[in-house]
């Protein structure tokens, strides 16, 4: 692990990033004060059992807190951070322990004082005091309990805070990438004992067990989203959700899975041949995979526009579907105008990575006319700083190809005797989570991916973290 993540999370860096961003956008009084509430504890319905707990994220940011129930203010013109936290109550501790106390929470986190929650009244109230001008920065009205609202009288603003937060969240400080970067090494180890599974498993749940289980016992209890694990024709679903079906006549799997490591996220998929090694069909379509993803990495520095990017990587796989003859009657450049690749590789190379999956900051337009663009969840230059995904695939999806095959306009573009040879491949993606630099890029991502290594680790002969 890296040694900066002994030290404490950078709250007060974040704070100061949001508040410098609000200066630099809007006319705002120096008294001012950011006010968030963290997510609260809450009961599943007609039941005394909590729901699964997952911190806001905004909150987290502020904080370095992951602890339900809390709430925190941040004055703009003195950078004082203040966390508060719940009071111990005497019956919670028969069932529950000791809770975190404030001068515990002093140590652990990069605040300037703590208190328990039930200082917070004369803590806002006290603002009005002060300055009765300054304005009171909140998220959405939904994040903040009414009863929050009744104690100060500040105006309050819901419009700021939210985009002066997702934009400073694109870029990540060196703490930030540490955090992605361990996510990464939970799930580099999780994917290989995916790979070792793969001989004795029966059934796509057998192979998610064995990534969770992997990332628990590295410390990972939190997945950072529902993993995929989709053997067959399942795997040309971008989103399979079952991973309950068996693996018996099936070539290949693909495994969409990361870890969580103190709320960052890791990202990865690697799609791997179910009986040792891939057969020619599977083969072929991961090479052209492979190639679309360094096509995309050469090209991969900061202020390159992302759409960029993406246009490149179709180049790429139109022009490995002509050489197998999948595709036909036209050049990679006819094809491309044509935008017959979408038929393949419907969704955008990838997205921004951090606390959330699909982080904050891309300014997608899923209204775009542009089929080829309408899926992309980042749209714009790429800054350094920036962590993305970068997932390129191709997919046999009959629900999205069995169109262009009936369409008159683009079914000569489709051999349809060679598709049918490669219905079964199912669908292939590679997925990196990758740091931007000024002149290029830093994979975060260590999970095998070459073809041979992957073969070797699955029958017993290859290395394996």
């Amino acid at each position: 692990m890296d040694p900066i993540l002994n030290g404490k999370y950078p709250a007060k860096e974040h704070c100061a990033k949001v508040a410098s961003y609000l200066r630099s956008k809007h006319e705002i009084s120096e008294s001012s004060v950011i006010y968030l509430e963290g997510q609260k504890t809450k009961l599943l319905e007609d039941n005394d059992e909590p729901q699964p707990f997952r911190q806001r994220r905004s909150f987290f940011y502020f904080s370095g807190c992951a602890l339900p129930d809390c709430h925190l203010t941040y004055e703009i013109s003195t950078s004082i951070l203040t966390l508060f936290i719940p009071p111990l109550n005497p019956d919670s501790v028969i069932w529950s322990g000791l809770p975190l106390l404030p001068p515990e929470a002093l140590k652990k986190f990069d605040i300037d004082a703590c208190f328990t929650s039930d200082d917070l009244p004369s803590h806002l109230a006290n603002f009005t005091k002060q300055d009765p001008k300054s304005t009171l920065y909140l998220k959405t009205g939904t994040t903040i309990s009414e009863h929050t609202l009744n104690i100060t009288n500040l105006p309050a603003d819901y419009k700021f805070l939210q985009p002066a937060i997702n934009a400073c969240r694109v870029t990540k400080d060196p703490y930030e990438i540490a955090l992605l970067r361990h996510a990464n090494a939970v799930s580099t180890r999780a994917h290989n004992a995916v790979l070792r599974a793969i001989p004795e498993a029966k059934n796509e749940q057998d192979l998610e067990a064995t990534f969770i289980a992997s990332c628990i016992s590295s410390g990972a209890k939190n997945q950072a989203y529902h993993g995929i694990f989709g053997s067959g024709e399942n795997a040309a679903t971008l989103h399979y959700q079952h991973n309950n079906q068996p693996l018996e006549g099936r070539k290949n799997i693909l495994v969409d899975a990361g870890a969580e490591w103190d709320c960052y996220c890791s990202d990865v998929t690697r799609t791997m041949p179910l009986k040792g090694k891939f057969d020619t069909e599977s083969r072929q379509i991961y090479e052209i995979v492979e190639k679309m993803q360094d096509a995309a990495f050469a090209l991969l520095r900061e202020g390159v526009k992302w759409e960029d990017l993406h246009i490149r990587a179709h180049e790429v796989a139109a022009e490995g579907l002509l050489a197998l003859g999948i595709l036909c009657n036209g050049t990679a450049k006819e094809l491309l105008k044509e935008r017959l690749g979408v038929a393949f590789f419907p969704h955008g190379l990838g997205h921004y990575l951090g606390m959330d999956t699909h982080d904050t900051g891309g300014n997608p337009n899923y209204e775009d006319n542009d089929i080829i663009f309408r899926y992309l969840r980042i749209r714009g230059e790429i800054p350094a700083g920036g962590v993305v995904t970068v997932e390129p695939g191709i997919y046999f999806c009959r629900f999205i190809i069995e169109p262009y095959l009936k369409d008159e306009r683009t079914k000569k573009y489709i051999d349809e005797k060679v598709l049918e040879r490669y219905w079964t491949v199912g669908g292939v993606r590679i997925e990196d989570d990758v740091l931007v630099t000024k002149d290029g890029y830093e994979n975060l991502t260590t999970a095998p991916k070459g073809i041979e290594e992957m073969e070797k680790i699955i029958s017993g002969l290859g290395q394996s973290e």
